[in-house]
């Protein structure tokens, strides 16, 4: 079980910002796609971070709401990002997830971003995994 395996059953669609956008730009930019994390590029397109919506409530916490229209994403965002490989492993992403107390994680092919995981798309491709599993084995059983 590949990250490339959980990337095939979702959209490579990934939603960046650049570091320089503000805050409230990148608030909007959540709410309007209804997502929890960003992946922050530099102008060459690569990943330099992630800004989720715990980054910005920590920013909130620590410099209140006036700063929102103000505060780079680059003063917020986690950096470097962390990222995995197409080839990694779906429970060591889960691992180095549950490690590193973060949610999402971009995927980099060839040194280019191609795709980005979630903590809930690598437990939903598990479940569907051992679901398929206990399918098979009830259907040899009765099959025996």
């Amino acid at each position: 079980m590949t990250i490339a395996a959980v990337l095939a059953g979702k959209s490579r669609d990934v939603a960046t910002i650049g570091q320089e956008a503000t805050l409230a730009d990148a608030a909007a930019e959540l709410t309007r796609r209804k997502i929890g994390a960003l992946v922050v590029v530099d102008p060459a397109g690569e990943a330099i971070g992630v800004l989720s919506e715990r980054d910005i409530v920590t920013c909130l916490a620590r410099h209140g709401d006036s700063q929102l229209g103000t505060r780079r994403v680059a003063d917020a965002m986690t950096s470097p990002a962390i990222t995995v490989l197409p080839t990694d492993g779906a429970l060591g992403a889960l691992a180095l997830m549950t490690r590193r107390r973060i949610r999402h994680l971009p995927v980099l092919e060839n040194g280019r971003l191609a795709g980005l995981v979630s903590i809930g798309d690598l437990v939903k491709y598990r479940i569907d995994h051992i679901e398929r599993e206990a399918d098979a084995m009830r259907q040899y059983i009765q099959s025996a």
